[in-house]
């Protein structure tokens, strides 16, 4: 490890662990693929364990960071002059469209994402996803398998939803704990997030089918009849082909873009 971005400690507030096996750091690079003149960007790079092997394939990098320290040492470092742009921000906030519009293409965006943030960092990202061309992230292992899960399974839920009407769910590998310092005390894994150019179930507005989502799953042992009371009555349920006394688990990436799209064209206040 660089001297430049040594000696620096975990902070739990900012859900900080670092990545350290050289196998799956490569593993990782490898999935990623980063090429010269792409416009990639990296969420939270930490002690560099990724940012170094990408900079050295690419020529350049994007780095959102909130640790000051840590972005301290990235921009002091001699290694990386002249080969990172570090952006001072919390990824919660950034707008990742403007960089976007700024460097004149759609983004390519990988990260050891802190867990206390995850889903909504995910949330937030989906809000500009026309704007990504993909995304590689190491998530909890149990936060990809909802995100990849098939109706019917406990797995399937809002982040389900949300993420597979957007983008193709790819799990690309598993990290366990000990490739981390401090280890978490959970198994990691790393997903592959394709955008769609135009996605198998078109939404009209992502915003009305968070709700749905959201009001769907809030009660997951109660029937849709209960759940969706307040936006849909069962005979509008049924008139989508959707059954009123089905669990929201059942139901497939359609039914909740249907419900949400009927939402939408019939002017339900949420």
């Amino acid at each position: 490890m660089s001297k430049a971005l040594d000696g620096h400690r975990a902070r739990k507030r900012f859900g900080q662990n670092f990545l350290q096996d050289e196998m799956v750091i490569d593993a990782i690079v490898d999935a990623i693929a980063p090429e010269p003149g792409q416009p990639l960007l990296e969420i939270g790079p930490g002690l560099a364990a990724l940012t170094r092997p990408v900079v050295q394939r690419s020529g350049h990098l994007h780095v959102v960071e909130l640790d000051r320290d840590l972005a301290n040492r990235l921009e002091k470092s001699a290694e990386f002059a002249g080969k990172l742009t570090v952006h001072r921000a919390d990824a919660l906030k950034f707008n990742f469209a403007d960089l976007a519009a700024s460097l004149g293409t759609p983004l390519r965006v990988f990260g050891n994402l802190p867990y206390n943030i995850s889903t909504p960092l995910i949330f937030h990202l989906l809000s500009h996803v026309n704007t990504i061309s993909d995304m590689h992230f190491m998530l909890q292992k149990e936060v990809i398998e909802r995100m990849a899960a098939e109706p019917g399974s406990k797995a399937f839920g809002r982040l389900t939803v949300m993420i597979q009407q957007a983008c193709e769910v790819v799990p690309v590998l598993e990290v366990p704990p000990e490739a981390f310092d401090p280890a978490p005390k959970v198994d990691s894994a790393v997903v592959r997030l394709l955008p769609y150019a135009e996605s198998p179930w078109p939404v009209k507005d992502r915003a009305t089918l968070n709700h749905v989502c959201h009001m769907a799953f809030h009660q997951r042992r109660k029937t849709l009849r209960n759940n969706m009371k307040k936006l849909m009555s069962a005979e509008e349920l049924e008139s989508l082909g959707i059954d009123p006394a089905a669990r929201p688990e059942t139901l497939s990436v359609a039914d909740f873009v249907n419900m949400a799209n009927w939402i939408t064209e019939n002017n339900r206040t949420l």
